[in-house]
């Protein structure tokens, strides 16, 4: 950095310090300020444009242009130079600003006479705030030295933003962190419940981004580095011999020994900002990065951005924890793993993260636990604070923040009616769901951990249809002993009592990566190696649970289901290898099973026209509805822009469910449909309604499809069905909807 540079972003940063800290509304303050960096930059204009809502700037102070123009002149993100700032969150320095592409003339300002402009992003961690402009009549292009020095105030502006210094009348200066705000997200657990925010990783709060003593800022930022490297050196110590784990944290080690990365947090020191304002800038800087990233660099970056984060938390001594967990928590996070996630407990009333996806792990414990979850909520861990009242709609993926009284009144009154309504279901819990022309239906739940258990007597189901063993494996950072897996296993059975349970063999890949398992670098992960294609291939892992799964019978009664069979070929090796493990357990004299029932999952296309000697080798079939459907349709269900597009009641896809009954009603093969539409009301009375006599579900489902189950004549709605498929029409959903509301 040059000594000029130094010397005079030091000299403007103490001024705007001391103009900051005067007295005056947060209109004053922005004056203060335009007039400030115009003097110190020796430029006509400076003006600080900020954002009224995500896509509109305003201009809300200016020095040299009109002010009448003030909160009068508004551009959309992309739209003129300063909307182009805005959009690409990167300068935009042009001698000749008019002659420039994007420009654009706003005659109320009487800016036609500036030639030169440069205009840098205001923004913190990510989240655009607005944009500040110096203009100059003569046509020169901004230094580097300028340039920097505009981006070292327009972090300082953001920080004092986030404290509420720049607060007054307008949408564009409402102070944050105090109004209401809706965020629209996407489903991940249906559900809803009224709380408060707790965040996973609480905000740090930087008081003070300015400072007189560089050389002691250098020292403390030197000093956490240190701690913050000794930090990484033993978590990598800790993962020695794990190979996939040794090169996460080897990467993670290479950023924290980065002497580019200290430098530019140093130059910013020099440049007038604190330690933990330094660490910030560049955070932000790298967040911006981000977002053009390929898949690669964003989780380095990612990287980058976690070590950061621990940086700031050495530097200011503000702790990860947000306190202690209220009793009406609801988590807020950027994203989140099965392990930190199972941390919580289930006191959590709901969790809102602003990444994640259907089919994420976060996902998968959110449903065991039946709390609700909306995912890929933008912008919600930025507008948060811990200890807000939050609202949230799992079954429409909307989340309320701060509510008013009429939003919050609205919400309680749904809450009201949810829970008479699960009143209502808790008289059926022990009535056996038999259909109003008397067939038979069985109901199961979905589980994959020990504390889903206790939902099976109160829930009402028959067994559990589907424990998902993955989770075990998910939530540790190595693979579990057979050992721990075999008394896992004997504790479900233990707990599940005389009720059966179905054990999925482990269904990994696709979305689903352990932690010390490299991850491939497929291009379709969803129909690559994942499921009964990794256990074949990695038979040792198979075994090992086969053993335990095995042991824990200990003379009772086991069912075993292969997941994500596409050829008969691989359920017959899947069973020999069962086979195998049992003749083995034999010779060592353990006790085998009372009785062995083994399945597969159905959840390709391919199966439904299998040879016949699928459905007659197989004890039982599971249709895996979630993949199923969304292989059917061609659609991956963690892409909101297609997933949506295709209903499950369309006459195609029934008509696919009704020829797998039909095949497994020639070789007398009981089959059951498990997945998140066995769950809802009216789609497992069309499952049924095509044949189907046993549907798992997650526990809190059960009440609302028995409900509608003991009211409906299956063959009235199969006449229904098989009308509309004769009619043309696409789906059944508005003709069976008219039947229910006819009744």
């Amino acid at each position: 950095m040059s000594a000029s540079k130094d010397s005079d972003s030091r000299k403007l940063l103490r001024r705007l310090k001391d103009v900051l800290a005067e007295a005056g509304d947060g209109q004053e303050r922005l004056n203060r300020v335009v007039s400030l960096v115009a003097s110190s930059m020796e430029a006509e204009v400076c003006s600080i444009y900020l954002h009224r809502d995500e896509q509109t700037l305003e201009l809300c102070a200016t020095h040299g242009l009109k002010p009448e123009s003030v909160h009068v002149t508004r551009l959309r993100v992309g739209e003129g130079l300063v909307g182009r700032v805005a959009r690409g969150r990167t300068p935009v320095n042009a001698a000749d600003a008019p002659s420039t592409k994007g420009f654009r003339y706003m005659p109320e300002t009487g800016e036609e006479v500036f030639s030169s402009f440069l205009g840098v992003p205001v923004q913190r961690l990510g989240e655009r705030l607005g944009v500040l402009v110096v203009q100059s009549r003569e046509a020169r292009e901004y230094s580097e030295d300028e340039v920097y020095a505009l981006e070292v105030v327009a972090m300082v502006l953001a920080e004092m933003a986030e404290l509420g210094a720049f607060t007054g009348e307008g949408e564009a200066l409402k102070p944050r962190h105090q109004q209401q705000v809706m965020f629209r997200g996407i489903t991940g657990q249906e559900g809803a419940t009224e709380g408060v925010v707790h965040l996973h990783n609480p905000r740090v709060v930087i008081t003070n981004p300015v400072s007189d003593d560089p050389e002691g800022e250098c020292r403390r930022l030197n000093a956490a580095v240190e701690k913050l490297r000794g930090t990484v050196d033993r978590m990598l110590s800790q993962v020695s011999g794990d190979r996939a784990q040794t090169e996460v944290i080897q990467a993670f080690r290479m950023f924290a020994y980065s002497r580019s990365w200290l430098r530019r947090m140093e130059e910013d020191i020099n440049a007038g900002l604190t330690a933990e304002a330094a660490v910030e800038k560049e955070q932000t800087a790298a967040r911006t990065r981000m977002d053009g990233a390929d898949a690669y660099l964003r989780d380095r970056l990612a990287d980058l951005d976690d070590l950061s984060n621990r940086l700031l938390r050495l530097l200011t001594g503000q702790g990860r924890e947000g306190g202690p967990l209220p009793d009406n928590a609801v988590l807020v996070a950027r994203n989140i793993g099965p392990g930190e996630l199972l941390e919580y407990g289930r006191k959590l009333r709901g969790v809102v993260l602003e990444e994640g996806s259907v089919g994420s792990h976060a996902a998968v414990v959110a449903r065991a636990w039946a709390v609700p979850l909306v995912l890929q909520a933008r912008g919600i861990t930025t507008e948060a604070l811990s200890g807000d009242p939050i609202l949230v709609d799992g079954d429409q993926g909307i989340v309320h923040l701060r509510p008013d009284d009429r939003v919050r009144g609205a919400f309680r009154e749904k809450l009201a009616m949810a829970a008479e309504a699960q009143s209502r279901y808790a008289t059926i819990r022990d009535t056996a769901c038999v259909t109003q022309d008397g067939q038979r239906i069985e109901l199961m739940m979905n589980a994959g951990l020990m504390a889903d258990l206790p939902s099976l007597p109160t829930s009402g189901a028959e067994g559990v249809g589907l424990f998902r063993t993955e989770l075990q494996f998910l939530t540790r950072n190595k693979v579990p002993k057979r050992g721990e897996l075999a008394d896992l296993y004997a504790r479900v059975m233990g707990a599940a009592g005389d009720k059966p349970v179905v054990f999925r063999t482990l269904d990994i890949g696709s979305d689903k990566v352990l932690p010390y398992m490299k991850a491939e670098d497929e291009p379709n992960p969803a129909m690559g190696w994942r499921a009964i294609r990794v256990g074949l291939d990695k038979k040792g892992v198979m075994r090992m649970q086969l053993q335990a799964l095995l042991r824990a019978a200990d003379g009772r009664p086991l069912q075993i289901m292969f997941p994500f069979i596409a050829q008969v070929e691989e359920f017959l090796e899947a069973r020999a290898h069962l086979l195998r493990e049992i003749h083995r357990e034999k010779s060592l004299g353990h006790r085998l099973p009372e009785t062995l029932r083994v399945g597969a999952m159905l959840e390709t296309p391919s199966m439904a026209f299998a040879p016949r000697r699928f459905f007659e080798e197989a004890d039982f079939i599971s249709i895996g509805g979630n993949d199923l459907k969304q292989f059917f349709f061609a659609a991956d269900r963690e892409n909101e822009r297609v997933r949506r597009r295709y209903d499950t009641l369309n006459v195609s896809f029934l008509s696919l469910i009704e020829q797998i009954v039909g095949r497994c009603a020639e070789t007398a093969t009981p089959v059951s449909f498990c997945g998140e539409d066995a769950g809802r009301p009216v789609e497992a009375l069309c499952f049924a309604a095509m044949g189907l006599r046993c549907l798992s579900m997650r526990p809190a489902s059960i009440g609302p499809v028995k409900h509608i189950l003991l009211r409906a004549d299956l063959g009235a709605v199969r006449r229904i069905i098989d009308e509309t498929r004769e009619a043309g029409d696409q789906t059944v959903r508005e003709a069976v909807m008219e039947y229910l509301r006819s009744r």
